[in-house]
């Protein structure tokens, strides 16, 4: 039996350099434990382990509230994940592209040349909503008040305060349950329509989803998705700023650009954490962890792990991601894994496309974000 170290996640330290302080864990102590994030477990095998056992390591951390579909096991999971997939196939992200890339080519164009922008600010947030709204069909009057929210969200999250978090997802609740009485008057043939309308086959029978179920399958696709969309493309921008090679590359070679994307976020994962928790004793590198405890899956530590990828700190265009888990593995995979494929890759195409040179705006141009978002608050660069 081995123990695992006691760490504090929330230090100061750490924050200032996430992925610099996780990569030092996996090398001193691949499990630490701490009360804020339980069992945090950091290489790559350990996490692939726990993502292949669904039943010993369950998805259903909580009872606060319903979770659709990541926050559940089979057999549930599998009849609510069946309706999320149908919404993400090959067919539909072909007939969102053009949708996506005219959308994308426009906010791209739209930043300034040769003067200071704050991407993160400026535009991270911005491209994220817009896209989610358009896949969404929602109208553009959703995205002021969505964005108001998303801030409210974050400023809660790092406050960690439970009642004030509790009182915006209430609010969010709300606002979603406000768009989903709309569609019913309206009945207009739009994504949101068809999701009211889709057929559940529970092991119980077959049923609609409840309200409760809508808003969380929805809270999932949008909130779930925007703050790591957003910080993704603050990490793929930053990126560029030192490897200009790249950029050049991909313009000549705009096939390379999905694994390129793929790659910049196994250097830089823009999703740190995902719990699991323990529906038995297991012992798991050599440590042993009761029934019912708290485990974090750190994405960011795994997918720099050198016993899973040669040469883990560089970047390699033509390295197989075969262990990249920047969009998980087995039966949780990221749910909207092709949307944000798609949606990256059109950026970094857009990129190509109408950027030569990023370059930073001065020694200071950043600031980390702050644990449980990733990337950047702060992103001051000049795009020639």
């Amino acid at each position: 039996m081995s123990t695992s170290i006691n760490w504090q996640s929330d230090d100061e330290q750490v924050q200032k350099n996430q992925r610099r302080t996780y990569d030092d864990m996996r090398a001193r102590c691949p499990i630490a434990h701490d009360d804020k994030l339980g069992y945090s477990v950091f290489s790559h095998a350990d996490v692939m382990h726990i993502l292949n056992n669904p039943a010993t390591f369950s998805n259903h951390v909580s009872d606060r509230r319903i979770a659709v579909p990541n926050g559940m096991d089979a057999p549930v999971h599998t009849a609510f994940r069946a309706i999320n997939d149908k919404y993400f196939t090959a067919d539909r992200m072909a007939r969102f592209r053009p949708i996506a890339k005219e959308l994308i080519d426009s906010l791209v164009s739209q930043l300034p040349k040769g003067q200071p922008v704050d991407i993160m600010a400026e535009f991270a947030k911005t491209y994220a909503v817009k896209l989610q709204n358009a896949f969404m069909d929602w109208g553009d009057e959703t995205e002021a008040p969505l964005n108001a929210w998303i801030e409210k969200n974050r400023k809660a999250t790092l406050s960690q305060n439970q009642d004030e978090i509790a009182s915006v997802a209430l609010e969010f609740d709300g606002y979603i349950k406000a768009i989903l009485d709309d569609k019913r008057t309206k009945r207009p043939d739009d994504v949101t329509f068809e999701l009211m309308n889709d057929v559940v086959m529970l092991p119980q029978g077959k049923r609609v989803m409840s309200d409760e179920e809508l808003v969380s399958l929805i809270r999932n696709w949008t909130v779930g998705e925007l703050s790591t969309m957003s910080s993704a493309v603050g990490i793929i921008f930053e990126f560029f700023i030192h490897h200009p090679d790249v950029l050049t590359h991909l313009k000549a070679n705009p096939q390379d650009i999905d694994n390129a994307v793929l790659e910049i976020l196994r250097l830089h994962d823009p999703l740190i954490t995902n719990r699991r928790r323990t529906t038995c004793p297991v012992t798991l590198h050599g440590i042993d962890i009761p029934k019912d405890a708290k485990i974090t899956i750190n994405w960011q530590s795994a997918n720099r792990d050198p016993e899973a990828f040669h040469q883990a700190d560089s970047f390699e265009l033509h390295r197989s991601q075969a262990n990249n888990l920047v969009y998980g593995h087995g039966i949780h995979v990221c749910p909207g894994k092709p949307l944000a494929q798609l949606e990256l890759g059109l950026l970094v195409e857009c990129l190509v496309e109408q950027v030569s040179k990023i370059r930073p705006v001065s020694d200071d141009y950043f600031d980390h974000a702050i644990y449980p978002a990733s990337g950047f608050s702060r992103l001051e660069v000049i795009l020639h």
